[in-house]
């Protein structure tokens, strides 16, 4: 994260003045329906932000998780290609915004467009962008756009598909995914962390590849993936922060909590791809520190590492559930 440009300060701001006046309640019955939509197994090509109040009660309700879990892919993203910059920057479905805010963070300067079917989502995009003070987002474009299988896209160097493919049928998927991938230097997808979210990055990792992309993250490979369909899935988790709005919306108490998502980077140019990913929360022992790792050579294996490793345990003590293992070296 650049520390010139706080976007999750400045979102989490933004929101909440923005937001000030919405009453809980409605938001809560809009927040109701959009879970309902969002766990549902229905897909649909209309929008699923119908008016302001359901837009408003996104933006309190999933626009901060859906910010952190592509800031996390993006900084997956940076880890892989760190002399890599965008200049410009396509938001497929964006809505209102998130990825956006979360690109606008991790690079100074791409050019932004973001297109979404939901004129409500996109008006309250371009008005919270308005008021972020961050020139990337008051400089983006944001353009209503029917998200489907005859979207046309201008060549970009970075595209963001995130929280996008459940809406979509399988055809429709797979011609999205096809479009972005022959259309962009780099492709960044962000699913829900479940079962079948983890499913439709599975699929759109395969057409990455097949379209000339590697996998750059969080992959070591770009290769089979080695989990066993149905056995389990691929994910990883985002702390998000809460706002005193987003606890009442979501009825929590807590100051934070922790979005699973799925994801899957791919490019058209060399990336550095990790010797080993930490794909499950490590498990601290006495003494000892349990690693279960997606690795180069195509396996998955699990790693105990104890205190007679010496620097090895400390950095095993440290290490996150996504990160590099062992950092910043060869598994």
């Amino acid at each position: 994260m650049n520390a010139t440009l706080p976007t999750a300060e400045v979102l989490r701001a933004t929101l909440a003045g923005l937001l000030d006046g919405l009453p809980p309640k409605q938001a809560a019955q809009a927040v109701d329906r959009l879970i309902a939509n969002y766990r549902g197994t229905t897909p649909t090509d209309a929008p699923v932000l119908r008016d302001r109040s359901d837009v408003a009660a996104y933006a309190a309700y999933r626009m901060p998780a859906t910010f952190e879990a592509v800031r996390s892919a993006l900084a997956a993203l940076r880890e892989a290609a760190p002399d890599w910059t965008p200049a410009t920057h396509t938001d497929i479905g964006g809505g209102t915004g998130a990825a956006s805010w979360a690109v606008a963070g991790a690079w100074e300067g791409p050019r932004t467009t973001v297109l979404d079917w939901a004129e409500p989502a996109l008006a309250l995009g371009r008005e919270l962008a308005g008021l972020s003070g961050i020139p990337a987002l008051t400089a983006a474009e944001w353009r209503r756009a029917r998200i489907g299988a005859g979207l046309e896209l201008a060549p970009t160097d970075l595209i963001t598909v995130s929280y996008v493919l459940k809406e979509l049928t399988e055809d429709v998927r797979a011609a999205l995914v096809d479009t972005a991938a022959a259309a962009a230097q780099a492709v960044v997808v962000v699913e829900p962390g479940t079962p079948d979210g983890y499913a439709r990055i599975i699929e759109a990792r395969d057409r990455l590849i097949a379209a000339g992309l590697s996998v750059a993250a969080p992959c070591p490979h770009s290769e089979a993936c080695p989990i066993e369909p149905g056995t389990d899935w691929c994910h990883f988790s985002a702390r998000v922060s809460r706002s005193s709005l987003h606890r009442q919306v979501k009825g929590g108490s807590l100051p934070y909590e922790d979005e699973k998502f799925s994801y899957v980077v791919a490019t058209r140019f060399p990336a550095q791809q990790v010797g080993a990913r930490v794909i499950r929360k490590p498990q601290i022992r006495k003494g000892q520190v349990l690693l279960d790792l997606c690795t180069r050579d195509e396996a998955l294996r699990r790693a105990t590492v104890t205190k007679r490793h010496g620097e090895l345990y400390r950095a095993a003590r440290d290490v996150a559930w996504g990160d590099e293992w062992p950092p910043g070296g060869n598994a």
